[in-house]
């Protein structure tokens, strides 16, 4: 089951608008309160005791919950500033607040709980929209005023009244802001951020893979190589490139840093050079990018082509774009 009813008693808590109804969620579950659970044995004979000392409350011994002191507050015939008559009302009170610093404030997210004692669950009670409520030294509780029809509560068929005994309970869940966080942006690099990597002698290179020396670039270092006899099936039919982030430091678990880049191997003489410009992730685990068929080896080899000039291969890289992250605290 859930179900939306009006909240009436938010009075306590935020204050509510008024051309706007603040709805509670009620919803059964099997799962006891995780917090505190707060058993009345002969609820009838607690009841009429408060009436005849003129209390109209009676308080759970205190609790501990995400760091603070609670209390429940249990109203048996209903809160009557509440316009609660004939309800059970039931707050959530923070407890000894003169040990908490001058100018305090909780924001908690809490449930509370009626325990069906037939079915073995629990019917529970949440601010609507998963609300955050805000404790401090003006507001000290906050609840619901209608929790249950005295009528309700009080028939035996539906569990929560039980041999004039019944649970109550809660879950208190405080919201603390750490001030941690980070700020993630795209940035786009000067054009003039071109790294060259001139390759001599390249007919002599028989090596499977020679690396570039690293440079930095979006305050990251990189490194180029090339397989100049190519990699798996296309070995002996196409040169391939690789780019490679090779920090110091390597990135933190899960983190992903976006990349545009542009790789290129210059044609000498005519300009028409062959080059891509693509766009990838690294991350701790994905360390580089591979281009298996970057360029033909008979467009490599053609004197003609000009990507080969005095046996010397010149091929760029160029960090484009990179994501940086800020964190602050």
């Amino acid at each position: 089951m859930d179900e939306r009813i009006v909240l009436m008693d938010d009075k306590t808590c935020h204050p509510v608008p008024r051309d706007e109804e603040t709805l509670v969620v009620r919803s059964i579950r099997e799962m006891p309160p995780a917090h505190y659970t707060f058993k009345i044995n002969s609820f009838s004979l607690l009841s009429t005791m408060l009436t005849r000392i003129g209390e109209e409350k009676h308080e759970s011994d205190s609790f501990e919950a995400g760091g603070y002191l609670w209390r429940l507050s249990l109203y048996p015939y209903g809160r009557k500033e509440r316009n609660a008559d004939g309800y059970i009302s039931l707050y959530l009170v923070i407890a000894e607040t003169n040990t908490l610093p001058l100018g305090w404030e909780v924001n908690v997210i809490f449930k509370l709980f009626v325990y069906d004692q037939i079915q073995d669950k629990y019917l529970t009670f949440q601010a609507d929209k998963g609300r955050v409520n805000r404790f401090h030294g003006m507001k000290t509780e906050c609840g619901f005023a209608q929790l249950l029809s005295l009528n309700t509560f009080n028939n035996a068929s539906n569990g929560y009244l039980i041999d004039d005994s019944c649970i109550f309970g809660a879950e208190v869940f405080v919201v603390k802001c750490t001030g941690k966080g980070e700020c993630v942006s795209m940035v786009t690099l000067p054009d003039d951020n071109i790294f060259t990597w001139k390759i001599e002698n390249f007919s002599t290179l028989f090596d499977e893979k020679y690396l570039s020396e690293a440079f930095t670039s979006g305050e990251h270092i990189w490194k180029l190589s090339i397989n100049p006899r190519g990699v798996s099936n296309h070995r002996g039919e196409y040169l391939a490139l690789n780019i490679h982030l090779v920090d110091h430091i390597p990135l933190p678990p899960g983190r992903k840093l976006y990349v545009e880049y542009r790789l290129c191997i210059r044609d000498q003489i005519h300009g028409q050079h062959e080059e891509l410009t693509d766009n990838s992730w690294f991350a701790a685990t994905v360390k580089s990018w591979t281009y298996k068929k970057f360029l033909l080896m008979t467009a490599l080899l053609d004197p003609s082509r000009g990507f080969l000039l005095n046996d010397t291969l010149i091929v760029e890289g160029q960090i484009k774009v990179v994501s940086v992250v800020r964190n602050f605290s």
